[in-house]
């Protein structure tokens, strides 16, 4: 019997159409023709097939034993690293064929791909790209590279083609002009055209493939799916940059995740990557836009879960996910006033990031003395010897070049007088902290005291998006960080640019010939998930305070955060929680508070809603688990239901503990 591999190929060979000229001249490549190509450069725009004949070729590459290394370049690292370390075996294994899809989205490797990885590849190897966006001219023009490299623009199918295609799809004889006169050549259009029951096509009209062609196709797809659940999967997959199965259970938590993402699957416009499912992107906004235009709540609600899912990764990746989490989460309010105020998206700048070395400094001196004088490459000089760790250096990506670098400070209090007689920008952030809550003992501030980028000086770029990304990750996972701090030249400009985000100090310090504009935020007040949501949503942050000062939105993060370090006795006694009234009156603070958290858990028990809840929190904070799935294992269920019941059980204990904040205990 054939395995499923060999089935899926053998369908995609029944049901490809085309390309005929494009799929010889690999094959003859393939088979050892001297005269062939060594790299092949499939370009169009999308929907065309570039991934259709990736995925053909492929197959084709596999039935004759080669090894087969398959990059998505949504999903390439910024570091030139990462795609070396993915492609190890395509510089040491002779015979290996290398297949990159979506090469867009990391274009900026193409000079070090050109110049620095594929003249190191082994003997008898080939290479795919595939992508939006034609190769920089010099390449196909340089008489090195004329002979081996091949640039194929994909065009539309033609009449005869596009009939086959429908043939092929079962399409009824009766729809076949209709759906080419809606569809015209384009393989995605056709592809979801066949894909449309039939009373889809009763309506008269002559139609033009066209941004609104696929809205009017997609409306009536989405109109198809079997249940409410598998609605809601596709509001998932059509906001989250990727899909994966324990993403859908994640936030569907009630659902048949895996039945789901294989329907997710089967739809005739998702892609597949290592990460999950998305949608091709000439689906991706006509499907979002039709969603949020016929289910606008739906749409808000299912955004909402996807960015408390982000936010809890964000606290809780590995480090070298932070990257990813940070992305997806703002890819999902692009669209939003103050995102789009303080990020570019622009990847014509595309860098990556590296601790400083020793080797670095006198580029960052220079750079330092370049744009803001001598007086402040002093100051870096003496915090690059104070906290080295604190200093990240970019290079451009496609050529290695250092062309910018940050520091992002972390000082404990109580402030070190060094640094207040040095540095007189962070002595006015220190100023700042006493005039309005005092930063405490065991508690810090973080400064992001410098972001050099000579060519694109201190304006919005990917530098910038960059370190602020790093900065909200480290904010989000530090443990005891009173306030955090941003430092730019032009503060009028940017006071305008982060209204909204940070409040401006009116600090103006002066370091040789410059003045700083210095804006912050107190994460005590306002946690770094309040925060974010404000920043991604661009609504106004809830004013609602109790007795202590803290907002209801505050007090609800510390109630979480002492249960996040409940197992941490240190980060537990420097936790936000024990400056509201619930502590402010105990005696042994740290121990009455844990005995008070216990009861409340317990006292939920007491509520028809809270039994199930009590022993999710129980399990997750109080047994020894030693992660949530264990918890869930340890209860018996589903991981997705015991996150419903942990989410349950810790908004009634916020509500239970918010009512003594305000009213005291009963």
């Amino acid at each position: 019997m054939a395995s499923v591999k060999q089935r899926l190929s053998s369908a995609r060979v029944q049901a490809f159409v085309g390309r005929d000229e494009e799929f010889d001249g690999f094959a003859r490549a393939l088979a050892g023709d001297p005269q062939a190509p060594f790299a092949f450069y499939l370009v169009g725009p999308g929907g065309i097939g570039k991934s259709t004949l990736l995925r053909r070729l492929a197959d084709h590459a596999r039935s004759t034993g080669r090894l087969l290394l398959e990059l998505d370049g949504r999903f390439v690292g910024r570091d030139p690293a990462d795609f070396e370390r993915a492609a190890a075996p395509f510089l040491d294994i002779p015979g290996t064929v290398l297949f990159v899809d979506s090469f867009e989205h990391c274009q900026w490797l193409e000079n070090w791909l050109w110049q620095r990885f594929l003249p190191r590849a082994a003997d008898d190897t080939l290479v795919v790209l595939a992508g939006r966006l034609a190769p920089q001219p010099q390449w196909a023009a340089d008489p090195a590279w004329s002979g081996l490299l091949r640039v194929l623009e994909l065009g539309p199918f033609s009449e005869t083609q596009a009939r086959s295609l429908l043939s092929t799809a079962q399409v009824p004889p009766q729809l076949r002009e209709r759906v080419l006169r809606f569809a015209g050549g384009n393989p995605l259009a056709l592809s979801l055209a066949a894909a449309a029951r039939e009373d889809d096509w009763s309506r008269e009209g002559v139609w033009a493939p066209s941004a609104d062609v696929l809205r009017t196709l997609l409306s009536g797809l989405v109109g198809e799916v079997p249940t409410a659940a598998h609605r809601r999967a596709l509001e998932v997959a059509a906001q989250a940059w990727s899909t994966s199965e324990e993403l859908l259970a994640t936030v569907l938590p009630d659902e048949d995740a895996h039945q789901l993402f294989g329907w997710l699957r089967s739809l005739p416009f998702m892609e597949s990557s290592h990460r999950g499912l998305y949608p091709h992107d000439a689906a991706r906004e006509t499907l979002a836009a039709d969603l949020r235009w016929r289910a606008p709540n739906a749409f808000v609600e299912m955004r909402r879960r996807l960015a408390e899912e982000y936010l809890r990764l964000l606290r809780e990746a590995p480090e070298e996910q932070v990257w990813t989490v940070t992305d997806e989460l703002f890819h999902l309010f692009r669209d939003g006033e103050l995102v789009a105020r303080l990020r570019t998206w622009s990847r014509e700048d595309e860098v990556h990031d590296r601790p400083l070395h020793p080797e670095d400094l006198d580029t960052v001196l220079r750079m330092a003395t370049e744009t803001e004088g001598p007086e402040s490459a002093e100051l870096v000089r003496y915090w690059a010897r104070r906290q080295p760790q604190a200093f990240s250096v970019y290079r451009l990506v496609g050529t290695g070049r250092v062309v910018a670098f940050t520091a992002r400070l972390a000082l404990p209090a109580p402030a070190d007088p060094e640094d207040l007689a040095t540095d007189p920008v962070v002595a006015a952030a220190w100023a700042y902290t006493e005039a309005t809550a005092p930063v405490r003992p065991g508690e810090h501030i973080g400064v992001s005291r410098f972001t050099v980028y000579p060519e694109r000086y201190q304006v919005p770029s990917r530098v910038i998006d960059l370190s602020s990304s790093r900065a909200q990750a480290e904010s989000a996972r530090a443990r005891a960080r009173a306030y955090g701090f941003a430092v730019w030249r032009d503060a009028d400009t940017w006071a305008a640019r982060v209204k909204g985000s940070l409040t401006d100090t009116g600090a103006r310090p002066r370091v040789g010939a410059h003045t700083y504009g210095v804006f912050g935020v107190d994460w005590r007040q306002l946690p770094v998930e309040t925060w974010l949501r404000h920043l991604m949503t661009s609504t106004p942050v809830p004013t609602q305070a109790g007795p202590s000062g803290i907002s209801r939105t505050a007090f609800d993060q510390a109630v979480r955060e002492a249960f996040t370090h409940w197992r941490d006795p240190g980060a537990f006694a420097a936790c936000a929680l024990l400056r509201t009234r619930l502590a402010a009156d105990l005696d042994e603070p740290v121990e009455e508070l844990r005995a008070l958290l216990r009861r409340t858990v317990d006292d939920l028990a007491q509520d028809p809603r809270g039994a199930r809840a009590r022993e999710a929190l129980t399990a997750g904070y109080f047994s020894g688990a030693p992660t949530q799935e264990g918890a869930a294992r340890r209860l018996g269920l589903p991981y997705g239901t015991y996150r419903r019941h942990l989410r349950q059980g810790l908004d009634l204990l916020c509500e239970a503990l918010w009512e003594q904040e305000l009213h005291g205990s009963r």
